[in-house]
């Protein structure tokens, strides 16, 4: 087995729910407004950190895809699915983006900046 290079973002960063490691970055958010089996989903124009699994084709509400379950290098865990290819036209946008399932994955704050917070005021 080969060794993992986990790729560390900078900032604010969309992370894998079970072990933290660092997915997306918020520029990279295409749409909020995907669905999958498990509830909300958000359609990505790039990720870090993933291994692409097997293509297949697939029924989605929006038509007829070819994608591959995309899951976390570090855990394993599946994250979501990558569009390879659409077959109606109007779904072409989709290719070669990524879906990760909002319940999978957790969004972070950016603590590159120091907070003060006053605990006493005056």
């Amino acid at each position: 087995m080969g060794r993992i290079f986990v790729v560390e973002l900078e900032g604010r960063s969309y992370r894998c729910k079970f072990c933290g490691t660092h997915l997306a970055l918020p520029d990279q958010l295409v749409s909020k407004s995907f669905r999958c089996r498990r509830g909300k989903a958000y359609l990505f124009s790039n990720v870090v950190n993933i291994t692409v699994g097997v293509l297949e084709e697939r029924m989605m509400l929006s038509g007829l895809h070819t994608v591959a379950d995309i899951f976390c290098c570090c855990c394993g865990g599946i994250i979501g699915w990558k569009y390879e290819a659409a077959h109606e036209m109007s779904q072409k946008y989709k290719e070669g983006k990524f879906v990760l399932e909002r319940g999978r994955i957790v969004g972070e704050m950016d603590f590159s900046t120091e907070l003060f917070i006053d605990t006493h005021p005056e």
